[in-house]
């Protein structure tokens, strides 16, 4: 029940972050975007690997545009940020 709950919190909190002005969403959305990794285990582990699956596709599609900069930025590449994130 605790799982439930705490998805729940974050899809609300998901929410929320996507109604902040983009500048504002930098640190809510990486905090968010660590969370998520340890619930679709957590749902893994609980409920089913099936279910787990479907949440990693959902998580890969909510958040491309992160995960691609994240993985330029691994490969050494210099990967250019929208002019909303510069101040």
């Amino acid at each position: 029940m605790t799982l439930l709950w705490a998805c729940i919190i974050w899809v609300f909190a998901s929410a929320a972050c996507a109604m902040f002005p983009m500048r504002y969403q930098y640190v809510p959305a990486v905090i968010l975007l660590i969370a998520a990794p340890v619930l679709i285990l957590l749902i893994g582990i609980q409920v089913s690997a099936w279910i787990a699956i479907a949440a990693i596709v959902a998580f890969i599609a909510m958040f491309r545009n992160p995960l691609r900069y994240l993985w330029a930025k691994i490969r050494g590449q210099n990967p250019q940020l929208p002019p909303e994130f510069s101040e």
